[in-house]
Formats: C-alpha cells, structure tokens, sequence
C-alpha cells in the first residue's frame, strides 16, 4: 500500500508531462528551430537585465516567506542563514516538484542544524505554503477584477470558471483570514504540531508580501516577451498565474511543457516562438542558475555538518 502510494504523485506528474507535451506538440507543429532561435536572440539586453532584477525581486519575497514563518514561531536567526536557506529550498523544489516535500526536506536539514524541532519545521513550511496561497488569491481576485475576460483566454486549455463574483468571493475569504487573526480563532491542532493564526500585524505582512514573489516571477516573462502584441502586465500575470497554479498542481519537475502549453495557448496575438524563447529565459533565471547554485549551497552545507561531526567525535 505505501509503494502504491509512494508512485501517485509521480505517476501524476508524468501524466501531466505526457499531456502537457501532446498538446504542445499540435500548438507548435508549425514552428522550426531557426523561428525559435531568431526570436531568442531578438530579446535585447535591456530586457534580459531586467528579467535578471525581476528574479532578484521574486527571490528575496521568498526569503521573507521564511522570515515570517520564523517571526511567527518565536526564533531569530540571521538573515543570510534565512535567505541562503530559502534560496535552497525554493530553486530546488521549483525544479524538482512537489515542492511542498522537498522544500521541506531542505528546511529540515538546514533549520534542524539551528535548534527547530520537526514539529517547528512542519509549521514553518506550512506558514510559508499559506503565504504563497495567500499571494496566488490576492492576485487572481485583483487580475479578476481588472481583466475579467483573461478567463476566456486559456478556458481551453484548463477548465476554468471565474468571473468578478469569484474575485470579490477570494477576497472576502482573505477578509475572513484577517478577522480570524484578528480576534484569535481557535488554532489548528494536528498529531504533530499546532498551527495558531498569525498576529494581526503579521497576517498583514503576509498579504503585503505574498504577492512581491509572484509579481516579480511573472515581470521575468513580461519583460522577456516582445513588445509587438504583447497584451500587458495584467494578462500576463494573469495567465502566469493559471499556468503557475496548474504546474504545481501537476506536481511536472519545473512544470515542464504545463507552463509552455497554457502560455502558446493563451497569448495566441504573440508569435509562439517568441512566447516559447520567454518561457526559455524564465527557466533560466528562475529555475536552471538557482538550481545550480542551490545544489553548490547543499554541497557544501552537507560537507560542513559532516565537518563538524568529524570533529565532535563519537
């Protein structure tokens, strides 16, 4: 029973993989190497150096996820330990996938080696899971709110329903999360820890933060696409959201071909090389340099704590 439960989540991602690349494959039959590459090499500077702040942008929200889980718990540890961590865990569950498990096992190895108990590392990961949602619902219920058709732009792709109602029905949501840390709802007790709802003061830093880290990954496409066509910042952030949202969901490694198929799909007034060559230009700064960073960041983590224990003997 475990090992069938050990395959689900992976079998899910293949199968979203599959499905994801099927239906690119029919989006992109009439694209060649030589469009893509024209395109890529199209992106001038000005927008690469401003994908690269945009990156910057969306991984120091991260970071903060991480200091508001701790503030939340009642520790103090040094900002670059909580950044260089939040680093980690987040560039590599971003490309791995299933990051809620895998950022977890980071956190674990790493906050575990300053004194967090499992318990504190289950609250910690679960804070910061809230303030993603947090971010993804607030920025969904605004988009809604200004571009109420971007709906009807991916309605094929991804059975979607939303309309300004929906928007208004997310934020009243967030509203009732607000009151509840406001007056002190009851907490959530589980077997294994026991979540209580953020101070006011730091619920709404939640709000104000969570979305920092989403406007900036989506500004890496926005910036990246060209200037002909392109719908704006709104529908962009918008579709990055749906696709962003599915890919997770998929639990795909990276989102691999979720992401490229809801975007093609979704900006159908850009031309899909160009699309695709900003989708390149997001993987890289977002999830192929981190990915290799956080992987020296672990090397040399590990070989430390092996260090240390080398040292204090048996």
């Amino acid at each position: 029973m475990k090992t069938i439960r050990a395959l689900i989540w992976p079998a899910v991602g293949l199968a979203a993989i599959l499905f994801s690349l099927y239906g690119l494959y029919h989006e992109l039959r009439g694209l060649s190497l030589d469009d893509f590459l024209t395109s890529f090499q199209a992106v001038p500077l000005k927008s690469w150096l401003l994908a690269a702040g945009a990156t910057l942008v969306a991984y120091a929200a991260l970071a903060a996820y991480d200091h508001l889980a701790l503030e939340h718990l009642g520790r103090r540890l040094s900002l670059t330990f909580i950044t260089v961590c939040s680093f980690t865990a987040y560039a590599l569950s971003h490309t791995i996938g299933a990051s809620v498990f895998s950022g977890a096992v980071v956190r674990y190895r790493a906050y575990g080696s300053k004194g967090l108990s499992v318990s504190e590392t289950g609250i910690l990961v679960a804070f910061c899971s809230l303030t993603f949602a947090l971010g993804t619902l607030t920025l969904s219920a605004i988009v809604l709110l200004i571009e109420p058709e971007i709906v009807d732009r991916f309605s094929d792709v991804i059975p979607l329903g939303a309309s300004i109602s929906t928007a208004i029905v997310i934020l009243a949501l967030i509203g009732l999360y607000l009151l509840g840390s406001l007056i002190g709802f009851r907490p959530i007790r589980t077997r294994w820890f026991h979540l209580e709802y953020p101070r006011p003061t730091l619920a709404v830093r939640q709000l104000l933060i969570a979305p920092v880290e989403l406007i900036g990954a989506a500004a890496i496409i926005y910036f990246a696409l060209p200037e002909a066509g392109n719908p704006g910042y709104m529908v962009v952030l918008g579709v990055f959201l749906a696709s962003f949202s599915a890919a997770l969901l998929s639990h795909a490694p990276g989102g691999i071909g979720v992401l490229e198929l809801i975007f093609i799909a979704a900006l159908p007034e850009i031309d899909a090389a160009s699309v695709l060559a900003a989708l390149v230009i997001f993987r890289l700064f977002y999830l192929v340099i981190p990915f290799l960073m956080a992987l020296v960041v672990v090397v040399l983590f590990e070989r430390r704590q092996f260090l240390e224990r080398r040292r204090a003997g048996p």
